[in-house]
């Protein structure tokens, strides 16, 4: 099984930040989360939060982005529409059937895009729709545990990413790509 992260490694960017971007377009009032996104980014890094306070954080900001949105899977359409020439041109001479994307971004945006490239596979945080609450968040070591949920015992041949925070997915597989702008380097 291929194994890919996704942004910054098959996406040229940050998904979740691109749709922030998307939906401040929509409603402009959403910049009032700026400061404190980028106070919990900036506390987290620092090791003063843990990544469910982050999550916890975060709620209030993505309740406020599906409360403009009104139909979320609409709106993810409608973004990867204008979005979808930024994945990397690579996956299309890699891709496998039983391909996995893993991400910190949430499984609605994850769930639009995957369909569109043919992948059947994918785990991202989860986003409760009608609150706005984060009930998981895939990030670090809640991607390696729930690979291993979702596929005991199932090896990862390889795996793809662009950074280090992936260490607990990079432990568990065969051979590590690293992706720095599409270029692929293998690293184990």
């Amino acid at each position: 099984m291929n194994v890919y992260d996704f942004d910054n490694t098959l996406y040229d960017g940050e998904s979740a930040l691109d749709f922030f971007l998307f939906c401040l377009k929509k409603r402009p009032a959403l910049l009032r989360f700026v400061p404190s996104a980028l106070r919990g980014i900036a506390d987290y890094k620092r090791r003063g939060i843990t990544i469910d306070q982050v999550g916890r954080r975060y709620a209030r900001i993505m309740r406020a982005c599906l409360e403009g949105l009104g139909d979320y899977r609409e709106a993810a359409r409608v973004f990867w529409d204008r979005h979808e020439h930024r994945i990397r041109s690579f996956y299309r001479d890699l891709q496998q059937p039983d391909d996995l994307v893993i991400s910190a971004g949430p499984e609605q945006s994850l769930r639009e895009i995957c369909g569109r490239l043919g992948i059947r596979h994918y785990i991202g945080t989860v986003v409760n729709e009608g609150d706005g609450a984060l009930e998981f968040v895939c990030f670090k070591e809640n991607k390696a545990r729930a690979f291993l949920e979702r596929w005991p015992g199932r090896e990862i041949d390889n795996f793809y990413t662009d950074s280090m925070n992936d260490k607990p997915l990079m432990d568990l597989a065969k051979h590590v790509f690293l992706v720095k702008k599409g270029n692929l380097k293998q690293i184990k």
